[in-house]
């Protein structure tokens, strides 16, 4: 690694201050690039409003446009299609919410929302809302043994009654276990049909080229936190002409589908950071894939028991992503057991951390409880290195071998 990072530093050639910690869970949060803290302390020492006419509101105004032409530009968009927000949970629930409010409201038989089966909480739980309380019918989209959505599942589901379809959302890649969904197909089948598709791409922006043109979705969420921009700022990148109920009622800044005062320090520095995340990628992409074979390789020497789960390493699969199933452990006990070796990972999604229930995304994929509740998820980014996996391997067996036997000792327990 000669001339590359300290062990926890950003991108090659970038040194950040040396920590204890060996942080592998950069899909729910990954360390800020030095060049949106730049764009974000930059835009801080300015004043104004990007919604005032004076000099300091124009300022502000052109700062926003420009990251709006800047991020549009990396995604494959228009600038008019670029609708800034506070984050991905924020610009799920526009689309599904503002989605279904226009379609239903337009033609009362449309009411049926048709979601995959290990979609994020961010968009499972609006599903459910509106199913709840604005009656709509949530139908659920059933995935193979790797997670993926078939498209003839799709097409089965729209053709049963497409009159009824009000939308389709299915991930671009999964956040527990990194299989990529085949969006530009799914959404065919959707239109073919006159039902629109959104896509939450927050897991794979910054992972996998992406372009919005050529996915064919109508809408697509980002955030700028997973891919070093600051947290507290994400897009909705809606195709123009789709018509979208707001969420909130006010100044209308956003084409009057999201109100609120920008937030353009915000907004410039997760334009910067996708910049860099994009430059970066076509390397990035290898370099994280070897990391993340030579972590899967490894751990599984260490415990031979171990499963990986979700689709082969490959083209099918986000390069930064490894998850795993260790039998007869608990996903929660092996966390905090690598916790306090310095380790950080993750259950699965962080939006649903500290929550005492199986992963529903292996439960979907078919696995049993046992196998869903030991699973661990170790994602990379681009502040990850040969010595992050270095330690992670050199503690995993005995964690996992402690952690077994705390479940045999519990079960034994249990039977009296």
């Amino acid at each position: 690694m000669g001339g590359g990072p300290s062990r926890h530093g950003g991108a090659p050639g970038r040194r950040l201050p040396s920590t204890d910690v060996t942080y592998l869970d950069h899909a729910a949060t990954t360390p800020m690039r030095p060049e949106a803290v730049e764009a974000f302390t930059s835009a801080l020492a300015g004043a104004g409003n990007a919604s005032s006419l004076h000099a300091g509101g124009r300022r502000a105004r052109r700062t926003v446009e420009e990251s709006r032409e800047s991020l549009a530009e990396v995604l494959g968009a228009r600038p008019s299609d670029v609708i800034f927000t506070g984050g991905g949970t924020e610009s799920d629930n526009l689309a599904l919410k503002g989605l279904f409010w226009s379609r239903h409201t337009a033609d009362p038989r449309r009411r049926r929302v048709l979601v995959s089966a290990v979609e994020h909480p961010a968009v499972l739980d609006t599903a459910s809302w509106l199913a709840r309380r604005q009656g709509a019918v949530l139908e659920t989209l059933p995935v193979d043994g790797t997670g993926l959505v078939l498209p003839e599942a799709l097409r089965t589901a729209v053709e049963a009654d497409p009159a009824s379809v009000a939308l389709v959302s299915v991930m671009w890649a999964n956040s527990e276990v990194g299989t990529i969904q085949p969006v530009a197909e799914l959404a065919r089948i959707a239109h073919a049909h006159g039902i629109p598709l959104h896509t939450d791409a927050v897991q794979a922006f910054g992972q996998v080229e992406m372009s919005f043109a050529a996915s064919e979705a109508d809408a697509l969420t980002v955030s700028a936190h997973k891919i070093g921009g600051p947290v507290g700022v994400g897009a909705l990148v809606l195709r123009r002409g789709l018509e979208l109920e707001p969420l909130t009622h006010g100044g209308g800044q956003e084409r009057d589908v999201r109100s609120g005062t920008l937030n353009t320090p915000g907004v410039a520095a997760f334009a910067a950071a996708a910049r860099a995340a994009v430059a970066e990628l076509p390397a990035e992409q290898v370099r994280l894939a070897a990391l993340r074979d030579d972590l899967v390789r490894r751990v599984l020497a260490e415990v031979p028991g171990a499963t990986v789960n979700g689709a082969p390493a490959g083209p099918g699969r986000l390069p930064g992503n490894a998850h795993l199933t260790f039998p007869g452990c608990e996903g929660d006990s092996l966390l905090m057991l690598l916790d306090a070796h310095g380790v950080e990972c993750s259950t699965g999604s962080a939006c649903s951390a500290g929550i005492a229930r199986p992963s529903h995304v292996l439960l979907a994929m078919g696995a049993d409880e046992a196998h869903a509740r030991g699973s661990l998820r170790f994602s990379l980014g681009h502040g990850s290195v040969a010595a992050d996996v270095d330690a992670l391997v050199a503690v995993i067996g005995p964690v996992v071998e402690r952690a077994s036997r705390a479940g045999e000792l519990a079960g034994l327990s249990a039977r009296g």
